[in-house]
């Protein structure tokens, strides 16, 4: 047995025993936290990645920060009035330079220095992740903090819970918070979380390389609590009863957190603040906030779960790479559904975590996560755990704001824009329930003079629809000629020749799926140049998805909630016979989309990529975030390229979301037009 095995196999042996043993949660948490502090050598390495060999990579290393699927623009509705859950986002104060850490890290250290040196440690990972409207700002300006409050408040955020650094009289990065006091006019809600924590060279507060010591006692309590005054007597202070809310990010490293607590109190009753509320921060430790002499306290994903270890489904890019990888998804999965305890409890989502930048090579990487997957976390805590609380007590807390180090961010970024905030908002209220809806169409009209085919089969299949049409900017002139001459309109959208219709596709279909569209019918100007029969493909295809016969029957047909694809009938194919050039993309996109699938299960894909679709069947490749950098430079390719292995992915995504692909055929219930066992005559099988 190897070293690694041996040393896995005893720690899983240790920790087994471990949770044995009946105890509290509270002393559990201590003792493991007591452990880590000590002993973190002796925790085992996570897997390792699978090392890429001479497989070619699926991206190149040229920049970082390209828009991607899901990218958002900044909201332009007011903010929101008729607020379901108070919103609290951690911030951290750090963006700017101060004398300490041009001793410890070099002259003008600021975590942007972090965030810029990161690297994709395998495929898929985005770092580095960089930031967009801001830019890389120095927090000692107010207008920073002016530009923070008016996009929180745009997605409904009430304000922020600051890091507070406070050693023993000496404060570290208190500069913006000095800055927000003094300037009256910044109408920004905050509230402070006492980091009490060691300073140290590993940023996360473990014992050893300690920078900055802690020095806790009685007198010391005194001092902080008269140190933060003129913040708690601040009218712009986040307060719940009318009480000042403050927060311990560790309480068990206080000597006697009740006897804190008590002189805090006694201090702020008799300088006139009056009662504090005073919660503690569940990163390392859960006890019963009431009986360390506490009010309340607040979850902080993703401290105190780890799902388990994906890192050795990663196809490296860095050999040496020694961090792990998890997956967010069950961190969400599992949160969004946790019974709230019989203690006082703020619940708390979070919108992902990367520490990579902070420990280059060794970062803790929570993969799949994404805005629309926080959304859901978000409106479950606020509509699903916290239903038995009225709307103006219940209180979430985010983790994070502006965390760009640790991949918790909400702000505005290059490559998603304002997703994350556009989805704070979005999970404040509950989705409006789907009755009828129109008949949604997405073309790609590539070719134009094709389009008259497809706009005649629309017409005559007897439905009313919702058309949009993706074009190159050289043919929208003709597109919009062949719509006004059939008296239809369509909302055209203009891309570059790049990703076939599979890009252009994906965009529209991630929109469509955010503004409520259930089903949505995929075709395209398919003319295949390369084939001599490539119009009568197209034609086969759209009279089996677009009959007049079927039409309305194939639209019908999606009441059932467990269909996800309908495809044309004689074009569905097993996977494995057209894999050929294209496994190592397939293999590619299920590392993005944490999709999984062996060959030996036969699953179809519907060839020639027109389809009816459901759109939530595609959550997984949507929420992978795939840019145009991703896909290959137009080339006419006849095969090999993502386009084609995203094609094929189609089956494979409706069997891991647990639905149906039918053929058009069965779900219409009329008799086929074709037969679905005679040979292909449109492709060669591998």
């Amino acid at each position: 047995m190897s070293s690694r095995r041996l040393r896995t196999f005893a720690f899983k042996l240790l920790r087994f025993a471990f949770r044995c043993v009946p105890m509290t949660v509270a002393t559990r948490d201590r003792l493991r936290a007591r452990f880590l502090d000590r002993y973190s050598h002796l925790v085992p390495p996570p897997p390792r990645g699978q090392d890429a060999g001479t497989r070619r990579e699926m991206r190149p290393r040229s920049r970082a920060g390209a828009r991607a699927i899901g990218y958002r623009a900044r909201i332009t509705d007011p903010p929101p009035t008729d607020v379901s859950a108070r919103l609290i986002a951690f911030y951290l104060p750090q963006f700017h330079p101060i004398p300490q850490n041009d001793v410890w890290w070099g002259a003008g250290f600021t975590e942007w220095h972090n965030v810029t040196r990161a690297l994709p440690q395998f495929e898929g990972h985005q770092q580095p992740r960089l930031p967009a409207d801001l830019g890389f700002y120095d927090l000692r300006a107010p207008d920073v903090m002016r530009a923070q409050a008016a996009l929180a408040r745009e997605a409904g955020i009430e304000g922020f819970c600051s890091y507070f650094y406070w050693f023993g009289g000496m404060t570290l990065l208190e500069a913006p918070l000095r800055g927000w006091l003094d300037e009256p006019t910044i109408e920004l809600p905050l509230c402070l979380c006492w980091a009490n924590e060691n300073w140290s060279r590993r940023w996360d507060g473990r014992a050893d390389d300690v920078l900055v010591a802690q020095s806790h006692s009685a007198e010391d309590d005194i001092a902080f609590i008269a140190y933060i005054a003129d913040y708690l007597r601040d009218p712009r202070y986040i307060r719940v009863d009318g009480k000042p809310l403050l927060l311990v990010y560790r309480p068990h490293l206080l000597p006697d957190a009740a006897a804190t607590a008590g002189r805090w109190r006694d201090w702020c009753r008799d300088a006139g603040i009056g009662e504090l509320q005073l919660a503690y921060v569940q990163g390392f430790e859960r006890p019963d906030p009431r009986d360390i002499g506490f009010d309340v306290a607040i979850e902080f994903p993703p401290n105190m779960s780890t799902p388990r270890s994906i890192v050795d489904r990663q196809t490296l890019l860095n050999p040496d790479f020694n961090g792990d990888v998890l997956d967010w998804r069950a961190l969400a999965a599992d949160a969004a559904v946790r019974p709230m305890p019989s203690y006082p409890l703020y619940p708390g989502v979070n919108p992902g975590w990367d520490n990579e930048p902070r420990r280059s090579g060794r970062g803790r990487v929570f993969a799949h996560a994404s805005p629309r997957g926080y959304r859901d976390w978000l409106r479950a805590t606020i509509h699903g755990r916290l239903r038995d609380v009225a709307p103006a007590e219940r209180i979430v807390f985010v983790n994070a704001w502006n965390e760009w180090a640790e991949g918790a961010v909400l702000e505005p970024d290059t490559r998603l824009g304002h997703a994350w905030l556009t989805a704070t908002r979005a999970a404040l209220t509950l989705p409006a329930s789907v009755t009828a809806q129109t008949p949604c169409v997405v073309i790609h009209a590539w070719y134009p003079e094709v389009l008259p085919e497809i706009l005649s089969a629309l017409s005559a299949s007897g439905l009313v629809w919702r058309i949009v049409i993706t074009t190159g900017h050289a043919q929208r002139e003709h597109v919009q000629a062949c719509l006004e001459s059939v008296g239809l309109s369509a909302d055209i959208r203009i891309f570059a020749n790049h990703g076939r219709d599979i890009l252009p596709f994906l965009h529209i279909a991630d929109e469509l799926l955010d503004d409520g569209q259930l089903v949505v019918l995929k075709l395209h100007t398919k003319r295949s140049t390369h084939r001599p029969d490539g119009d009568a493909w197209r034609a086969e295809m759209l009279e089996s998805l677009l009959a007049p016969a079927r039409a309305a029957a194939l639209l019908s047909a999606f009441d059932d909630p467990a269909l996800g694809i309908v495809a044309p009938e004689g074009h569905i194919h097993p996977l494995g016979y057209f894999l050929s050039s294209n496994e190592t993309a397939i293999y590619h996109l299920l590392r993005r989309t944490g999709v999984t699938w062996t060959e030996d299960l036969e699953l179809p894909f519907p060839a020639g990529s027109m389809f009816w679709v459901r759109l939530d069947t595609l959550r997984p490749l949507l929420d992978a975030h795939l840019s145009a950098d991703d896909f290959e430079a137009e080339g006419g390719q006849l095969d090999g390229t993502l386009a084609h292995a995203v094609e094929r992915l189609i089956g494979l995504l409706a069997h891991a979301q647990r639905k149906r692909l039918d053929d058009a055929a069965t779900a219409s219930g009329t008799p086929p037009l074709r037969s679905s066992t005679a040979p292909y005559a449109y492709a060669r099988r591998n």
